[in-house]
């Protein structure tokens, strides 16, 4: 009897509110996937599980400069998401809730370097050859006496202050980008300091939707998909103080990057602290105490959006595609806590 019931509760219709804020999430996971393959293409390993590309050994060989199990890193990571995206939609038609479809929006060349999915080029959504890198989450888990949500205009200062300002690519473009090992090597750089900061925007993203749900299924999915984004950002953090210390000049577009060497006496700094700092919750009147940060709900969704989008992800997506993804984020943000 009480099976049944379950399996009834499990197929009935899900509230518009419940259904946006998992809705929000499943396109953020295709785009999130999208350039996961990306990566995996140029510097993952190619089976099975994520076929696409065949690697570019050079690109390869600059990512294990930082991590020698990086080719299993991007696979699983990239695995993980395809599945996420894949399950966020099945859920949602399975409870009569309509599904989030980016394909419209395939449109983003991507590089042509050796080792892509030749089929795939010009049938990106995402762009990670224009990428401008807000690393202040470095600090931010490394603070112990400021909250982004109780302290918004606080500054936390950036591991890579070149990363966060102009344009950077963080995979070969071309061919010609592999010629000099030193660029080559601040491609991968700029991309280990991308990794974590995608993961640890989904870490904070799905810990604030979950406090707007209703349907206490819908609460499960946003509480157990949003902790692999929390070890993913955990793994990627740790591989990103590994960078080699390097400073280069993109030979196209002339931008200058310095990554520093981040093995330091600053608490803020030192690439050994890779554990969440104690930090106020709350209340400042409250201990200090580790957490997530931020994880306030309130326009979270428009927040991560526009976060995204000032990255360089979307650059060359259509309005088409901005009018879309808006439209997903305000009705994640409109949803509210029934009982």
């Amino acid at each position: 009897m009480l099976s049944s019931i379950r399996a009834a509760e499990a197929s009935s219709s899900l509230s518009p509110g419940d259904a946006a804020l998992l809705r929000f999430p499943a396109a953020l996971e295709i785009l999130e996937a999208d350039f996961w393959i990306q990566y995996n293409e140029l510097g993952g390993i190619h089976d099975d599980e994520v076929p696409s590309g065949r690697g570019n050994p050079a690109y390869t060989e600059a990512l294990e400069v930082i991590e020698d199990e990086m080719r299993d890193y991007i696979h699983d990571n990239t695995d993980d998401e395809i599945t996420h995206h894949q399950f966020l939609n099945a859920y949602l038609f399975s409870r009569g809730a309509p599904r989030a479809n980016l394909n419209a929006f395939r449109t983003l060349m991507g590089s042509t370097a050796t080792g892509v999915n030749r089929a795939l080029i010009g049938h990106r959504l995402t762009n990670l050859t224009q990428l401008t890198i807000d690393n202040s989450w470095w600090t931010r888990y490394r603070d112990d006496s400021h909250n982004p949500d109780l302290n918004p205009n606080h500054v936390f200062p950036q591991a890579v202050p070149t990363l966060a300002v102009n344009r950077h690519t963080a995979i070969p473009r071309t061919d010609a980008d592999t010629s000099n090992p030193n660029f080559l090597q601040a491609i991968a750089n700029t991309a280990a300091f991308h990794f974590p900061t995608i993961e640890q925007g989904g870490t904070s993203l799905y810990a604030a939707l979950a406090q707007r749900a209703t349907d206490v299924e819908v609460l499960r999915v946003l509480m157990s998909i949003g902790p692999t984004e929390t070890m993913h950002f955990q793994t990627w953090s740790d591989v990103a103080g590994n960078a080699p210390p390097l400073q280069a000049i993109d030979p196209v577009t002339g931008v200058f990057v310095k990554f520093p060497d981040l093995e330091v006496e600053n608490e803020l700094f030192d690439k050994a602290l890779i554990m969440p700092e104690p930090c106020p919750f709350l209340s400042a009147s409250l201990p200090i105490v580790s957490i997530i940060r931020p994880t306030k709900t309130e326009g979270v969704a428009m927040a991560t959006l526009q976060f995204l989008r000032n990255m360089g992800l979307f650059i060359g997506q259509s309005q088409a595609f901005f009018a879309y993804m808006t439209q997903l984020a305000q009705e994640a943000d409109a949803a509210t806590r029934g009982f």
